[in-house]
């Protein structure tokens, strides 16, 4: 029991180490995380790059492999480009066996101090997230010191010796070992790293490893296979192509292990030519540098095949991709919230589809309003719920991403800021909504508006609805400059209102139009009123909304015309 006990312990040392320590990285790197991003969309070299990188900061392939699969979902990535993140992924992970099987054991305690007090002490944010990963990298390395203490009687067992000797004569059954401790665990570095502390071990003659390198390898094998199970869950429920992109990793890792399982004895002998020296002292590093190799040459086999890769796992998960049903106008993934970084990457990009949805709403408005569309105002009454709906879904992703715990204080400043655009966004939609029911009830009734009451309405409503797209340019470029011409255009159309409702009455007073349309007339020009407010906020904190060009990269999707020049359109408003 006592065991048994200290490997639980040592193994949950290690792997609150691990989780630190990534997010120790992810918070210090954060910045330099983003133009990973930009590779992902690359060619597939490139996307096998950034998925190593991204996953070797990480600490965790599983996590890289989530991330890839909820930005599929979302549709921020191919599943081709997920596919090749994924095959850089599985080369990444092996970093982290390499750091383990480095001998440190006489300075731990040392790293975790200096980590713990940096960590502590300091008060710069950067300086405390870089204390938080070394007295992570500490922790680690506590984890795998207690492990190996405590199974160096186990060494000694005679049954456990003949229970290992089967492993090593059948190689399959190594395979299954190695792939139910990570499906238990759910992180191969874990068992990796476990089976390094084991192998260091010494055998009954006291010189060479209880388990040895050709022992070894069927377990690592199994733990490649286990690992992906992490991705299988994390499909459910995601879209056909997300299944693809899962089903893409377990391909991988599987073909992987069955090929190098015939050549075990030639893997052995080529990762103890390149790591030489006394078993014992070695066992560590050749089992780290096994890992890497398989890696590697298993990536290099299917990168040139990667078409083979997509045809394979289509068969495999068939049929279509389905269409985002009504009321999924924003698709976000929970199971990367632990990666602040792209957590935000995947909401700005969400932003601007929620941005663009009340942008074409207002664009839709003032051509329904002219020529009386009963059935285009129904409908954006539906595109007011869905409105809705997004925002709430928003919102809620913003407060998790906060609680999960993982964002820096900038980040929680962007995540806060990104807020404040879905809010004053949401209330536009939401006056654009309430103009199109009012207006199609008045459509409804026995006495509508006048022609002329129409176009002053339908000029009030065009006027926001450029406005709208103007401020969404500004945020995006930030040029300081517009903003004074954007407040003018603001008053432009308080004034335009103001003039509409001395119209509107006169007509009524000369009876044009029916004395009850008044209240609901006032009521139209109020909303779009409201709406042009919004705007003009949106602009007022457009210094603090710098993170609209971060997060959603310069300039808007498919903004390939030049803009209007603000002044002309104030001067044609005034």
């Amino acid at each position: 029991m006592e065991t048994v006990f200290g490997l639980l312990g040592g193994l949950a040392v290690f792997l609150f180490g691990m989780n630190m320590m990534s997010e120790g990285l992810q918070k210090a790197a954060g910045a330099k995380m983003k133009s990973i991003l930009s590779l992902l969309t690359s060619n597939p070299v490139l996307g096998v790059l950034a998925g190593a990188v991204v996953t070797a900061v990480l600490q965790s392939s599983s996590a890289t492999t989530v991330m890839a699969i909820g930005f599929v979902s979302a549709r921020l990535m191919t599943m081709r480009q997920a596919i090749a993140v994924i095959f850089g992924a599985n080369i990444g992970t092996t970093m982290t066996a390499q750091l383990m099987a480095f001998k440190i054991s006489d300075y731990i305690w040392l790293i975790v101090f200096v980590g713990f007090i940096v960590w502590f002490v300091a008060k710069d944010e950067r300086v405390k997230n870089i204390g938080q990963t070394v007295f992570a990298f500490g922790l680690l390395f506590v984890g795998i010191d207690t492990m190996g203490a405590v199974m160096k009687p186990l060494a000694q067992s005679d049954v456990f010796l003949s229970m290992i000797d089967q492993v090593k004569d059948i190689p399959a059954l190594g395979v299954v070992v190695g792939t139910v401790m990570t499906l238990v665990v759910q992180s191969s570095s874990a068992t990796i790293a476990v089976l390094q502390s084991f192998a260091s071990q010494p055998g009954p003659d006291g010189v060479t490893s209880v388990l040895g390198l050709q022992g070894s390898i069927p377990i690592l094998l199994g733990d490649n296979i286990g690992t992906t199970i992490t991705a299988l869950l994390a499909c459910i429920g995601q879209s056909r192509d997300a299944k693809r992109t899962a089903v893409a990793h377990s391909v991988f890792n599987i073909t992987g292990a069955f090929l190098f399982i015939w050549f075990v004895p030639v893997l052995a002998s080529f990762v103890q030519l390149i790591t030489p020296g006394p078993e014992l002292d070695v066992i560590a590093r050749q089992i780290a540098n096994a890992h890497t190799t398989f890696n590697v040459v298993c990536t290099l086999l299917w990168l040139p095949l990667l078409g083979v890769m997509v045809k394979i796992v289509t068969f495999l998960v068939p049929g279509k991709e389905e269409e985002h049903g009504p009321g999924a106008l924003v698709t976000l993934d929970e199971n990367i919230l632990g990666q602040p970084v792209f957590a935000i990457r995947m909401f700005g990009e969400e932003l601007q589809k929620f941005c663009d949805k009340v942008g074409s709403m207002l664009e839709t408005l003032p051509g329904a309003v002219a020529s009386r569309d009963a059935a285009a105002l129904k409908a954006l009454q539906g595109d007011c719920a869905q409105v809705e709906a997004a925002e709430v879904e928003l919102a809620n992703y913003a407060v998790e991403l906060l609680s999960a715990g993982a964002t820096s204080e900038r980040q929680a400043a962007e995540i806060t800021d990104l807020m404040s655009i879905v809010d004053a966004v949401g209330r536009i939609g939401s006056r654009c909504g309430e103009v199109a029911g009012l207006y199609g009830e008045n459509l409804a009734s026995k006495k509508p508006f006048s022609d002329e009451a129409r176009e002053e309405l339908a000029e009030s409503a065009a006027m926001v609805s450029e406005m709208y797209d103007a401020v969404l340019r500004f945020l995006s470029d930030q040029d300081a400059a517009s903003e004074q011409v954007l407040d003018e255009r603001r008053r432009a159309i308080i004034k335009r209102q103001s003039k509409a409702r001395k119209a509107h009455f006169r007509r009524v007073s000369s009876r044009q139009c029916a004395p009850e349309n008044k209240a609901v007339y006032n009521q139209l020009l109020l909303g779009l009123e409201r709406a042009g407010n919004e705007c003009s906020n949106l602009v007022e904190h457009g210094a603090e909304l710098s993170m609209w060009r971060d997060s959603l990269g310069a300039g808007r999707p498919g903004d390939d015309e030049p803009a209007a020049p603000l002044d002309e359109l104030a001067e044609a408003y005034a």
